[in-house]
């Protein structure tokens, strides 16, 4: 059977709809701040070795958006561009993969962190 021209243009823009529909935002605050809480903010803080190193904190919005003393680490609506991206999900070198000496992070946690990278990352 044959599907007419506007039969599928109606059939692959519905499913585009229901893709788009089926990602919810990724907040901020109630989601992406607590998984740098748990995983790097004892080390991405003042004080803490990581921001001696890098100058990269997770304690706030405002520091993950300015990045490291080498620059930014977020590149908002493209996790492939963002180095944080790269660091958590072990595709740099493994002297520096994130979290540093310790355990991959859940695929779960990672999988969040970036469709919030990917979504804008917006301060929500």
């Amino acid at each position: 059977m044959r599907m007419s021209w506007f039969g599928l243009v109606a059939a692959v823009c519905g499913s585009l709809a229901s893709i788009a529909c089926s990602k919810a935002e990724v907040s901020y605050a109630k989601a992406v701040q607590p998984f740098l809480d748990k995983h790097c903010s004892a080390c991405h803080k003042p004080g803490g070795d990581g921001y001696e190193k890098s100058g990269f904190a997770t304690t706030s919005y405002d520091n993950v958006m300015k990045g490291t003393k080498f620059g930014p680490v977020v590149v908002a609506g493209h996790s492939p561009s963002s180095s944080l991206m790269i660091l958590v999900e072990g595709k740099a070198d493994p002297a520096i993969n994130m979290p540093h000496g310790q355990q991959k992070l859940p695929e779960a946690d990672v999988k969040l962190l970036k469709a919030w990278v990917d979504q804008g990352a917006k301060n929500n």
